[in-house]
């Protein structure tokens, strides 16, 4: 794959870092808003913080959350609290008025980093069916994203010249000076950390009158879930973590072996299936080849645009099937067409690829605030990544290193506590949750962060990918495991009924 292409997967691999599920539905307009011509609803309270109604719509296609919508003033930094203010967007989803009610409310912390946690509950509110008849759900907009004085810029890193490494680099570095320029204006890029996550969500803590929380971390949110429990040990009540990210990985070191890992393990499922690896011999082999054929020629492709119905043409490049390869890999279910899609390109037949490719990067780039995502990994990562020269070669390469050693150069860099990499190390009740085929966390991962819980418990979930809360009975077990704050005395069996999904072998669906 050309550098060229190798910038604008990374691009994405920011938009996507610890992100949910993005085989959704096509996009659509993401709000909170109050219901349209309707008379002014009466406040509600909750500590000292007042309510008023809401609906919660997810980008992702996922339908609407009815719920109390209100903010907190917080000083943008903390050694001036006289200084800016960020008003933190906050959701609160009341418990089952006919259930007990627990006092100790769930924070869902979400991914990113760059996701807002009003916009993204939607998509994994059925696995809190069951929380939600005796808790309360709070969503705080982590500071920088959502409607939290929002940090966003396009991204369209990789624009320079194919042929030159050093000009490729340069833009993405311009992209960071513009973006860090643009906003400035009104915000101190020092200041919209997962450190200042976190005294923030504690602030929200206090202001609502609760003396314990438990927290529930998706992707990226873990490492928030995991800084809170080091710095708030006593007010958390319970930890659990779905797509583990440890405190001492530095984001970018494992990203292009991952995603080997995971793709092998994926394609490998075809050669489990007789009629599979009869119809599509081996995946992998046949993606390196076209990655080969792709580099050395890029053939122009006729396909329809999935949100408009049009016809286009485009060159079809190592990116598009890269960048499709690395995000639906996320997600098995979407990941079990890619084989049958690398074999119809090995016949030259490339308008699936290409159509999907297009349909996947399109909107993206807007799901995420890149600014806040800057703020975050310079401020906490970009001194511990290294380039891998085993990698090199990979799908994804180290082109990531590369971009974020660029960018992070001219951004503005927040203080990180000394302890910041240091494993969580909590007598906090805690359950971890992965998936055996996850691209970006994989079960090892919660396996080495469990070690220093002696009250935790890791599940690896069989088949799943990427965000996995709401597969199978998780979410029963999710809900039993706040009710009794002991995730080793779940009986987790009712896992074993998942299963694998199988690659598809023709367009007509998989093997019966």
């Amino acid at each position: 794959m050309s550098r060229k292409s190798r910038y604008i997967v990374v691009a994405l691999l920011l938009a996507a870092w610890f992100g949910y599920r993005y085989y959704a539905e096509h996009r659509k307009p993401a709000a909170a808003t109050t219901t349209a011509n309707a008379p002014a609803a009466p406040q509600r309270k909750l500590g000292s913080l007042a309510f008023k109604p809401c609906t919660l719509a997810s980008p992702f296609g996922a339908g609407s959350i009815e719920a109390q919508c209100g903010s907190l003033q917080v000083a943008e930094n903390p050694a001036q609290p006289a200084g800016r203010k960020i008003a933190l967007n906050i959701a609160w989803i009341p418990a089952d008025e006919k259930g007990d009610h627990a006092p100790d409310p769930v924070f869902m912390l979400a991914g990113g980093p760059g996701q807002a946690a009003a916009e993204s509950y939607p998509a994994v509110a059925p696995a809190f069916a069951e929380v939600s008849k005796k808790r309360d759900v709070i969503l705080v907009d982590q500071r920088g994203t959502g409607k939290s004085h929002p940090l966003t810029c396009k991204s369209d890193a990789g624009e320079g010249d194919a042929g030159d490494d050093a000009a490729a680099l340069q833009a993405a570095r311009a992209e960071a000076e513009t973006c860090r320029d643009a906003l400035a204006k009104n915000a101190d890029l020092r200041f919209y950390t997962t450190t200042d996550a976190v005294r923030d969500l504690d602030a929200v803590r206090k202001a609502i009158g609760a003396d314990k929380i438990n927290l529930i971390g998706i992707s990226y949110g873990t490492r928030v879930a995991q800084q809170y429990a080091m710095r708030h040990p006593a007010n958390t009540r319970t930890i659990a973590l779905d797509s583990v990210a440890p405190n001492t990985i530095y984001l970018g070191n494992d990203f292009a072996r991952n995603l080997e890992n995971a793709l092998d393990l994926q394609f490998g499922r075809c050669a489990k299936i007789p009629n599979c690896a009869k119809a599509l011999g081996d995946p992998r082999q046949r993606l390196n080849a076209l990655m080969a054929k792709l580099k050395a020629e890029q053939p122009m492709v006729s396909y329809r645009d999935a949100a408009t119905g049009e016809s286009k043409q485009e060159k079809l490049t190592p990116m598009h099937v890269a960048a499709l390869a690395r995000m639906y890999a996320y997600a098995p279910a979407a990941a079990s067409l890619l084989p049958l899609l690398i074999d119809e390109a090995s016949a030259g037949r490339y308008e699936g690829l290409m159509a999907l490719s297009k349909m996947l990067t399109g909107s993206l780039s807007d799901q995420m605030a890149y600014g806040m995502q800057l703020s975050v990994i310079c401020s906490e990562d970009v001194d511990g990544v290294r380039g891998d020269p085993s990698m090199a070669s990979s799908l994804l390469g180290n082109a990531l290193v590369d971009v974020l050693v660029a960018q992070c150069a001219i951004w503005p860099k927040g203080a990180r506590p000394d302890d910041f990499h240091q494993p969580l190390a909590t007598p906090v009740p805690a359950l971890l949750m992965s998936g055996e085929l996850d691209p970006v966390t994989p079960p090892s991962y919660a396996d080495s962060v469990v070690k220093t819980l002696p009250n935790g418990r890791a599940l690896t979930l069989r088949g799943q990918g990427h965000n996995v809360i709401g597969a199978g009975c998780m979410p029963k077990l999710f809900a039993q495991f706040l009710d009794k704050a002991d995730a080793k005395s779940l009986d987790a069996k009712c896992l074993d009924a998942l299963t694998y999904t199988p690659p598809f072998t023709s367009f007509n669906g998989w093997e019966p």
